[in-house]
């Protein structure tokens, strides 16, 4: 294991990134470890890492909008090397169709990005980087399949940008005790076939990867701390991914760790903060009334305003944790100009109801004057404020 230093966010750090070419392999991103394609593939001696993907497609028969998430988990448990999650969605109905299966790799290759992975109950998937006719690899190309009771997915992604490198660093502290590297690949073209409910159609559109490996696990069991993660990509081309950690009183530390903003503004530039504002401005019951989410927020930091909603409240996964995962739509401004954007919410962190307290009056005919009414919130939680 890599010794670990703990960075410390200035109030707002604007990172310019060297002008070198990205598209290429071997690319080094200047201040950080990381290197491409070598920190695509697997890391062994990491406790946990996983390789996430979602895309926003258009049918291209039907015109129908679908999302999709695809995570493959390394975490040795019980027998197997790890898990996928597969998600598809119909954006225009709201119908949506989880599947989280156990998996053994049978490649995962260390020097470059290459996925084989086969289920328990048979079947096979892959993600893997393309090559040309020549068998070298192709800079940020990749190729995926994967299928689940309802339907599949099989893609072809080529990236339009440089990675993001969440931080400017790409190593830093998560939570109370956790480390991760991290890096995102904020806007690829996607094109390929999706099928979804027995109906298969060609689609294109664009996609999002996250990367992550360290001691940093997002199971809620490991370490008492849950999260709010939102990936954000707006028409202007700016590209955000925020995440809010909960400790184990529900709050949300005014610190780096507990909350990160990193934000793709153009070519050249990186803007890494944790001093933003993040309103909770919504909450929905899950269909059968069992868990609460957050639904809706509200996004500030200098000049940049946004709104960030959910399509749908019914997009929940319930293995290996129940958490929510669907398309978000975001409005607002940045520098006084409108935007629109897409995005995708990963919701570990549910709320209950507020239990309240009177502190005053405490009884029956105990109001005197003009004195207010005042009370304690029971069961208080930083991302659920409670107004009177």
């Amino acid at each position: 294991m890599r010794t670990i230093f703990i960075v410390f966010i200035i109030t707002l750090l604007t990172t310019t990134v060297e002008a070198q070419q990205w598209n290429q392999y071997p690319y080094e991103p200047t201040g950080t470890d990381l290197t491409f394609p070598a920190d695509e593939g697997y890391h062994p001696g990491e406790p946990v890492e996983w390789w996430y993907t979602v895309g926003h497609v258009t049918g291209d028969v039907t015109g129908t909008e679908y999302s999709y998430m695809l995570t493959y988990f390394y975490y040795p448990t019980l027998g197997v090397d790890g898990f996928r999650i597969l998600n598809l969605a119909n954006d225009a109905t709201g119908e949506f169709f989880p599947e989280t299966l156990p998996m053994n790799y049978s490649t995962l290759a260390q020097d470059h990005l290459e996925i084989s992975a086969q289920g328990l109950l048979g079947g096979s998937e892959i993600w893997e980087t393309q090559r040309d006719g020549n068998g070298d690899l192709i800079p940020f190309a990749y190729h995926i399949e994967a299928s689940q009771a309802n339907g599949s997915i099989n893609m072809d992604y080529v990236a339009v940008k440089r990675p993001l490198i969440v931080n400017g660093t790409g190593l830093f502290n998560q939570g109370a005790e956790a480390y991760t590297y991290y890096y995102s690949q904020s806007r690829l073209d996607v094109v390929g076939t999706i099928t979804f409910d027995g109906f298969t159609e060609t689609v294109s559109g664009f996609g999002w990867i996250d990367r992550q490996w360290g001691s940093m696990n997002p199971s809620p069991t490991e370490n008492g701390e849950e999260y709010e993660w939102f990936c954000v990509q707006l028409d202007n081309g700016m590209d955000f991914n925020i995440w809010n950690i909960f400790d184990e009183n529900g709050l949300i530390p005014d610190t780096s760790t507990y909350n990160l903003v990193s934000i793709y503004q153009d070519e050249t530039t990186d803007i890494h903060s944790h001093e933003f504002t993040f309103d909770r401005i919504e909450y929905s019951y899950l269909p059968d009334n069992s868990r609460v989410y957050s639904q809706k927020w509200h996004f500030i930091l200098d000049d940049i305003d946004l709104e960030i909603t959910t399509l749908y409240n019914n997009s929940e996964v319930s293995l290996p944790f129940r958490f929510y995962e669907g398309t978000t739509t975001i409005t607002g401004t940045v520098g006084g100009n409108p935007v629109t954007g897409v995005g995708f919410a990963e919701l570990l962190h549910h709320y209950d109801n507020p239990e309240m307290e009177l502190t005053y009056p405490v009884e029956a005919g105990g109001w005197v004057g003009t004195n207010n009414i005042t009370w304690n919130l029971l069961n208080p939680d930083g991302g659920r404020e409670v107004y009177y």
